[in-house]
Formats: structure tokens, sequence, C-alpha cells
């Protein structure tokens, strides 16, 4: 069927619901008011009322089933948990810690550009989800960091004050006290709207808290495709637009207030100096130096505004919250009441005493300006955070990405709120050329176009760490050395003639995101190979440098033994030619596998998804050099996984436990998952190696390949669909969802199909009608598992979980199958039930999955990113659409009568010389 036309006969995405006006929230003779210097939010746009209610989320509960199944697995892993406390250190996976504050629906986009550490910002106008230090994120708010509004209009007889966040928040005491509730909290939220496109936001302010002046605040963010440098950047700028619509003049002060603080044990730990600075192009503010807790590297913020010939920028270096402070926060509040500006001396100040343990100490900016009548005005400030070092838990140290370019000093910090006030106009270019092309394309959802642009806060908020150069190097503790002055000191033993020389010609550095904050591991694999799209899509340098690092690691051993908590037994850390898990939690790159449920060098699909993404990757890319720096690993891998072909007939077998990404979920004999992993993996490891002139390597792939997918179908092909697993347990016939997930990388990397046409759409109509329309009418994505039938698989926890990740990747293996209309209606259900106002609340916080009553596991999780999955269908990359097509079994034609004797007569695949 072609591209462009639906089974209907209709053009493309003809179901298209217009429900996402910015006028619905927002008047249109607002809108048309701070129409100029983009002050007005686009159309396509996720909103909310700052007054919408922020519900509480529900967390999944096991059932007793499931509890007893598990319990000997809990006692292990409670003695785990404890265990690496006892040291100081976060067990990748702690069910049993939960954060003192509940996590609600109030989540927005987060700040800064990728692996600087990140902040994120509520849509009421709160910062919170503080992940500064790698690893910790402190979920709380620090209620002092605010925007607030002071208006007297001409003549004095209208004032106006408040904090531009509503007031209802938790730990707001009585208003007489010298803290923050002293401050005046009038806005009610109810005339003022939030709309979040990320990696920008607009607040739209219509007439709070004066009826006579719209105010909208534009939050921008360097994250910007394709760009390696200023995308590295913790910078965040906020862009006021006001219009008087008034008959009187308006002086108008915003003050941006800002604690010294980073969240969590250090807020209160003492030891913080805030100092004022004046920098170049009229742009000053405060320095707020950061001592944190438990010796993780310092932290300094600059918080600043720029002044011109309308605008006045004034400071108060340092305020308390209490009456033994110098200052206190509400002798600061009264002041900008009386006067709407600070004492101009206060920029002679210098840098404050070290605060005592138990004082909060914070600082404040103001900016000023006369606003005529009808007249408008722009005022602009920025927040930037210099935090060089990432220091994890085991010793190793490295600078941040962003340190390349402006250095390791803690007042570069000055540098990057200057480019920021200076450059942020040309970031917004940037931005509008990327997202603009999606933005106005017609055929698609206006669901559609919100969401994929707003799921790449994960990119950000995802705990990422950037670092800078490659990790032949590594900072000794207390180094300020460049990194390339240091050589890194690995306890890992290494394959020492297979270890490939990688030449990065283009070094971007190093990257690591989370599997989830909850999920305390870096680079996920099994969970990395849905996420990836977005990477290579938008960020490919860093995708290929990820890919490297897991080639390495294929080539690499770690001989520590460890405990596997599912079963009790030990095994090795790392094993040659087994693709790792993870790259780690408290020594990344260098001790591998933080993962330690299950014995993960036993799991049969991080093997063959390494191969389809490393394919996926060089077909993408076109780099060459790439390929053949790969190519030693990729043969590995292959190799290491025949050795799950326990019966020889090409084909591997699952072993009875959870030995996939699903690691609950017992599979046996062939399974449709890994199978279909496997059998993609043969045809992409052929089509590689017929591209790096590897002929006969290529064949021995497709005579195998024949032989396996003979097998596959014969025992899993039940004349709809593909049956779980050939055992007899009761979820062995159960429909899953993502039993096509080889076909799915199969047809991404312009690949032949896997199976027949007739029977990927069948099954594709048979996951749908079953997985996504039998569970809530379609309107919550897809169930992991369905029976036959139409009963949800309640085997284990996962096979009666709705992933959000595997439902993206599923409608985009409908996508490339011409099933337009099932995919976006199967990828809606994740946006009704995360994302819309009447779903469940999990927008910027997208988790792993959710029940059918909407419970849901591991908040904030990287395999969301698969939506971009879906645009990389609707648009591949021009390097696969220019690609001749590869033909892989023109030469590896085997008829089934054929196969008992290449049984025996095909001698186990074993790379050339060549390939090491």
């Amino acid at each position: 069927m072609p591209r462009g036309k639906s089974a209907s006969g209709g053009s493309l995405f003809y179901r298209r619901k217009h429900s996402w006006r910015r006028d619905e929230l927002v008047s249109r003779s607002t809108l048309h008011l701070l129409d100029f210097d983009d002050g007005t939010p686009p159309e396509h746009a996720w909103r909310r009322k700052l007054s919408s209610h922020a519900n509480r989320l529900k967390e999944f509960n096991v059932t007793f089933r499931e509890a007893f199944k598990m319990m000997k697995l809990g006692l292990r892993l409670w003695s785990y948990v404890r265990e690496e406390a006892s040291h100081g250190r976060k067990a990748p996976i702690d069910p049993f810690t939960r954060e003192s504050s509940k996590p609600s629906a109030s989540q927005g986009v987060p700040l800064g550009g990728m692996g600087t550490g990140s902040i994120s910002r509520g849509f009421r106008g709160e910062f919170k989800h503080w992940q500064i230090t790698p690893g910790s994120c402190d979920m709380s708010p620090v209620m002092e960091n605010q925007f607030s509004i002071f208006i007297t209009r001409e003549g004095g007889s209208k004032k106006y004050s408040s904090v531009l966040a509503p007031g209802q928040h938790d730990g707001l005491k009585k208003s007489s006290d010298d803290g923050i509730s002293s401050w005046d909290w009038k806005l009610r939220g109810d005339r003022s709207t939030y709309h979040a496109l990320f990696p920008r936001a607009w607040t739209v302010y219509d007439g709070e808290p004066d009826p006579e002046l719209k105010l909208s605040c534009r939050q921008i963010s360097p994250f910007i495709p394709h760009n390696y440098e200023e995308s590295s950047l913790p910078v965040s700028v906020f862009v006021y637009t006001l219009v008087n619509t008034g008959k009187e003049r308006a002086k108008v002060s915003l003050v941006m207030t800002w604690a010294n603080s980073i969240g969590g044990l250090s807020h209160h730990s003492g030891g913080h100096v805030n100092e004022p600075f004046i920098g170049e192009n009229g742009i000053s503010g405060v320095l707020l130096h950061h001592k944190t807790a438990n010796n993780n590297p310092p932290v300094t913020f600059a918080v600043a505004a720029r002044e011109n010939q309308n605008v006045d920028v004034t400071v108060l270096p340092i305020f308390g919250l209490s009456g033994e402070s110098s200052v206190t926060a509400k002798e600061m509040w009264g002041t900008m009441v009386q006067g709407g500006c600070f004492d101009r001396d206060n920029f002679n100040a210098g840098p404050s005493m070290p605060s005592i343990v138990g004082d909060t100490v914070c600082a404040a900016v103001s900016a000023s300006t006369w606003v005529e009548p009808h007249g408008r005005c722009t005022v602009v400030f920025a927040l930037a955070w210099s935090s060089p070092k990432v220091k994890f838990k085991k010793g190793s140290t490295y600078q941040r990405r962003y340190t390349k370019f402006y250095g390791t000093s803690p007042r570069s910090a000055i540098n990057l709120v200057q480019d920021a006030l200076m450059k942020y106009k040309h970031w917004e270019e940037e931005i509008d050329k990327w997202q603009t092309p999606i933005l106005r394309d017609e055929r698609l959802p206006e669901w559609y176009k919100i969401t994929l642009f707003n799921e790449l806060y994960f990119l950000v908020a995802g705990g990422t760490v950037w670092i800078d150069s490659d990790l032949s190097s590594s900072l000794p503790e207390d180094s300020d050395l460049p990194l390339h002055n240091r050589t890194c000191n690995s306890t890992v033993p290494l394959i020492g003639s297979s270890q490939p020389d990688f030449d990065d010609r283009e070094n971007v550095g190093k990257f690591l995101y989370l599997e989830g904050v909850e999920y305390f591991m870096w680079c996920t694999y099994d969970v990395h190979f849905y996420a990836s799209f977005a990477l290579l899509d938008l960020f490919p340098k860093i995708e290929l440098s990820i890919q490297r690092d897991f080639a390495r690691a294929v080539l690499r051993e770690d001989r520590t033994r460890v405990k596997f908590l599912a079963d009790g037994t030990w095994g090795t850390r790392k094993v040659i030619g087994a693709v790792p898990h993870d790259l780690g939690a408290h020594d990344p790159w260098h001790e591998l596998n933080a993962y330690n449920i299950h014995d993960t060098s036993r799991w049969k699909d991080l093997n063959p998804k390494f191969v389809l993404q490393v394919y996926r990757d060089f077909t993408a890319t076109d780099d060459m050099s790439f390929g053949k720096d790969v190519w030693p690993a990729v043969c590995t891998a292959m190799e290491y996984i025949e050795q799950f072909d326990r019966d020889g007939d090409s084909m591997i077998e699952n072993d009875g436990f959870p030995d996939q990404t699903y690691d609950t979920w017992t599979v046996l004999g062939v399974s449709a998952y890994c199978g279909c992993l496997w059998l993609a993996a043969l045809q992409a490891a052929a089509a590689m190696a017929r591209s790096l002139g590897h002929d006969d390597y290529a064949d021995r792939c497709m005579v195998k390949f024949a032989k396996a997918k003979h097998v596959f179908e014969a025992k899993l092909w039940n004349g709809s669909y593909f049956n779980y697993d050939s055992g007899t347990s009761y979820s062995s016939r159960s429909i899953q969802a993502d039993q096509l997930a080889g076909q799915w990388y199969t047809a991404s990397s312009g690949l032949p199909p896997l199976f027949d046409e007739d029977r990927i759409k069948c099954t594709l109509q048979k996951i749908f009608d079953y997985n996504v329309m039998r569970v809530k009418g379609g309107r919550i994505g897809a169930v992991n598992g369905m029976h036959p039938n139409g009963k949800v698989d309640e085997t284990c926890m996962q096979s009666r979980e709705i992933w959000t990740g595997v439902t993206y990747g599923l409608a985009a293996t409908m996508l490339l199958h011409g099933m337009e209309d099932q995919a976006f209606t199967t990828a809606q259900g994740i946006f009704l039930a995360g994302w819309s106002e009447e779903g469940y609340g999990y927008w910027f916080q997208t988790p792993e999955g959710w029940t059918i009553d909407g419970h849901y596991r591991s908040l904030i999780y990287m395999r969301p990113l698969a939506i971009w999955a879906m645009q990389h269908a609707l648009s591949p990359p021009r390097a696969i659409l220019e690609a001749p097509k590869v033909n892989t079994m023109e030469r590896a034609y085997v008829s089934p009568g054929a196969l008992q004797f290449l049984q025996d007569s095909v001698r186990k695949i074993t790379p050339k010389s060549g390939c090491f």
C-alpha cells in the first residue's frame, strides 16, 4: 500500500482532531496583543490553566500471587539495598524507598540543555526535580524560587503585587512570618495559561494580577538538534512580554528570586556564598556559590537580567527567611512594593559571609520598566548553573561537555548567562526551523505533534550526563587538569588484542541517560532499543558514540562475582561477547551491568538488539568508518548468541525464565519476541557484511536465516499471529503487543520483510483488535499480553501492563506497513491516558507503563522516546531512502526440503579473521 494513503483510500491521516487551538483558553484579543517579539504561544502546544487541579498520581500494586512469587527476590533485594546504603550508594532498583513528596500531575518543560544537570519546572511555575548530582533526584520544589510582579499605575492610585504562581502550595505558613508566606500570593490562575512545546514554554497571564496588563513569560532552553555545543549548555532564558491596555502609564517591576540550593540535603548544609556581579552588554545579577552535601562537586548559579534604555536592573544579593537574617524575605517584598527596585549600591556589596547550617540564603534580581498606555515592552532574565565536574560514587570524576567551550571556573556562569541573553533569539530561530515543518504538516494529528516534541523532555530531565572528551581519560579526585591530560585507571580486565581503536573523527564526548529516575542505570540497552530513534534523528553523533561504547563493552569482561537476586546464584559481572544490560551506575563505562536481578549474559534480546541498532545507525548515517569500527563487536555478538540454539536448528531458544526486557514474564523455547529479533539480526548482519565486503559471512548468515525462519513460523504461527512462545504455559498462546519488534527494525532499516506481508499485516491487525481496542476502547494504549479469548494476560505484572514505549514502537511498525489509521489510534491512547486533561496526569513524567486502571510504574522513563520511531517511519533518513535496496535473500534461498541437509553440512558461523 502506498505510504501516503490510508486503508480507506483517503488522504494520509484523514482523521484529524482540531482540539488544541490557543484561543480555547486565551482570548483572541490577548493573543493578538502579545503577538510581537514571539510573546504569543504557538497554535499547537500542550496547555493547562494554572488553576488546574494537580491530582496525586497512583502507583501500581502487585497482586497477592505476584507478591508470593517474588517474595524471595524481595528479601534478597531488600538486603542488597541496605548493603548499598551502608556504602553511601543508591541501589539501581529500590522499590522500598519512597520520596517524601508524593508525585503529582504538575510537571512542565525542564530547564537547560542536555547532560548539564537538570532542573524541572512545573506548569504552575515551581522549580523542582533537582538532578544536578548524577543519580540524585530531589522531587520537592524549592518554593523560594519564583518570579513576582509589582505594578504601580501613574499617580499611585492603583498598585498590584503578586508572586506569578498560584498560592495554593504545601509548605506556605501563616502570613505573619518573615519568610515567603509573607509575600502576596494573589494569583488565582484561572486567567493564566501554560503552553508547552519542548524545549520552550509560554505562560500567559491574561489580566492577572492587573486587569489592564497582559503578560507572557517565554521559557527557552538551547535544545537544538545537530548543535553539539549550545545543546550542552546549562542555561535557560525567561522572556517577559508586557502589554499595557490601560489609560495610565504603568511602572512594572519583575523580580526573580532564587535560593542558594540544589534541593535535598544541601539546602540547609551551610557554607553557601552570594555575590553580585556586573557583566557586559548591560547584563548584571547575582552569583550563588553552593557548597553541596556529601562532598559532591560545588555548583554556582547565576541569576541575571539585561538592562537597556527602557529597563533598569537592580539586585538584592542576599536575604533570608527568618528574623535573624540581615534582610528577610518579608523586608525584600516590602522594598519592592514601596519602590519597585533595590539599592544600586548593592552591586558593590562583594561576596557574602558563608551561610550557617540551617539557614536558607536567597538572592533577588529586579528588572523595572515603564510601559506607556497601549504600549509594549520586553524584559529578559536568564538562569545558568556552573557544575563543571561530574563525580560518581566509586570515585571517577569527569568534566561536563559545556566546559569544552566555557572552561571549569565557577564564574563561567557569568559568561553563560551573558551569552544566553545575547543569543536566545538565534536559538529560537533554529528551534523554529526544526519544528515548523512538522507543526505545519496538515496530515498529522495535533495531539501527535504536541506529544512528539514534548516527550523529548526526557533527554534533559532523564538524569542525562554529557562529558567532554573520550574515556581514554578521567579526572582523579580534586583535579582541575583537562581530561585529555589524565589517564583512566579501570579495574575491569580488557580483551587486549580485540579492543578496537575507534577513531572518533568528530568527538562529541560521552553521553549517559538513565533508564528512569527510579531505575538508576545508565543507557539501559534493551530500553535504548526503543528510545534511540530520538537520538538518531536529532543527535546522530551522540547515538553513534553510545553504540561505540557498547561495541567496546561487547569485547570486554569483568570477572567480578555478582549475586543475581532472582534466584540467589552467583555469576560473572560481564562475560565476553555478551552485550551488557547497561553501562553501570556508580562507575559508568568501567563497572558495567548495574542490573543484578537476572544474569543478563543469558538474556536473548540484548545481542540481537545490538546488531539491529548498529545496522540501523550504519545505514541511516551512511558512516562507513563507524561500520568498520563496530564490525568486530557485531561478529562477536552474533557468535555469542548462537550458543542458545540448543538443538542446532539455527533458531535460538529461551530458557524458561524472564530472559529478555520483560524481566518478570517467563519465556520457554522459541519465542515470538526474541526469535523475531534473532531473525532480524541475521538479516541485518548479512546486509552489513555485504556492505563491508564480507560476502562469505553474509551468505552463512542468510543460510541460517532461512532455516531459522522456517522453524520460527512452524512453531509459532497459528494462522493469525505468532504465539508468545512454543511452551505449554497458560500464556504461551498469548497475543504479545511487541511480537514483531524484529520486523519493526527490519522495516526501519530498509531491509526486506522477515515474513510475507499478509502475515505481518494480519498479526498487526490482531494486536490492534485485541491488545488495543479491547482495552478501554483503545484509549490507553496496547496491553502487553492478551489471551485469544479477549481477556488480558495476568500471568505476571508486566503481561498485564500497558508499556508506553512499546505502544509507540507498535504504532511505528503499523506506519511502516501502511496501517496509518490503526497506528495513530494506537498511539493516541498514550496521549489520552498520559497527556490529555482527562487522563491520569503523566505529562512530562511519562512512566514505563500503567495498568488498565491507570496505576503507574516508574515515572520519567526512557522508553517513551520511542514516539520518534513513528517520525522515523514517516520521514526516514535520506541515506536509507536513497540507498539501493538490499536483497539479502537473493544468494541464499533455501527450500524447506533442503533444511536437514544444511543442518548437517553448514558449520558454525565464525567471523573471518578480518573481523578482528
